[in-house]
């Protein structure tokens, strides 16, 4: 076999990326991200110049090209394939059947969700947690916060309880399956909730590329106009919500909808500098101040 190095082999699973009609945007946005994102998670390395000479076993050669291979033939998200993925600087369990993190939120998570939330966080409620990602990213944040990530999928709540597990924060997390269209009671309020609900409207849910039809279709789609999970979120917001906390939610592509239905309700839009779109901040302070339609039900 064809002796590799680091960089040779991130060349040539990336030319097998470019030859194939691929989507990205589950880690990353790119056929060289992604192929190098292969290698340095099969190889163990780190993402750094010294070792782009470095000589690779063929075993380790063999398992990068089949693994390239399984992700052309099979239109899966890569993540999917390795078991795991790098989330906002940490290391997380992945499997089919629970969708893919990537979220934009991890980034604002990791800036302290500055300027937004000046006061002391103990109180996180992750809401369609997943793998548990966002409130795993906010225990580490906010030390002194207890977090609760909610779930209805017992897939994503086992796969949850196994990342909690693996960065040692049992003691500060408490996972817990609930419905959140069935409108969960909880017996404090928080002064964070976190969410990325299912949000892909209709029409989009008809045609998205096969790297997405590949999650489970629970974790994606958000009804006709991709809102029913955050009208929920919304309707029980001042029962969750302390006045001096923060809702954080990604609605993506159906931002312009929540926009148009509630029109006076005081949504922050920050820039996303890494990508992504449709990440909304509202402030708890603001449910008092302002009215939205089916806020005054």
């Amino acid at each position: 076999m064809k002796v590799y190095t680091v960089a040779t082999l991130i060349e040539a699973v990336y030319e097998l990326f470019q030859d194939n009609p691929l989507s990205y945007g589950h880690g990353t946005d790119n056929a060289w991200d992604e192929a190098v994102a292969l290698v340095l998670t099969l190889s163990g390395l780190a993402d750094d110049e010294s070792v782009l000479d470095q000589p690779l076993s063929s075993s380790l050669v063999s398992r990068c090209l089949r693994d390239a291979q399984l992700r052309v033939e099979k239109r899966i998200p890569l993540a999917y394939i390795l078991g795991e993925t790098q989330y906002a600087g940490y290391r997380f369990k992945v499997e089919p059947g629970v969708i893919v993190p990537r979220s934009p939120i991890g980034l604002l998570l990791q800036d302290g969700l500055q300027p937004w939330l000046p006061s002391p966080v103990t109180a996180v409620l992750d809401l369609c947690c997943g793998s548990g990602v966002l409130g795993i990213v906010a225990a580490h944040v906010f030390p002194d916060a207890r977090v609760t990530l909610v779930d209805v999928e017992p897939q994503a709540i086992k796969l949850a309880q196994t990342n909690v597990a693996e960065h040692n924060l049992v003691e500060r997390i408490e996972v817990i399956q609930a419905d959140v269209l069935d409108q969960p009671g909880f017996a404090q309020k928080f002064d964070l909730i976190i969410t990325n609900p299912p949000y892909v409207d209709a029409l989009d849910m008809s045609s998205l590329p096969a790297e997405y039809t590949a999650e489970p279709e629970w974790a994606l789609a958000g009804g006709e106009d991709g809102l029913v999970f955050i009208d929920t979120i919304l309707d029980k917001l001042p029962l969750w919500l302390k006045p001096s906390g923060l809702l954080v939610a990604e609605v993506g592509a159906s931002a312009p909808a929540l926009i148009q239905k509630y029109p006076d309700l005081p949504m922050i839009w920050p820039d996303l500098p890494m990508g992504g779109e449709g990440v909304f901040v509202l402030e708890g302070a603001a449910l008092n101040s302002h009215t939205a339609p089916r806020l005054q039900d």
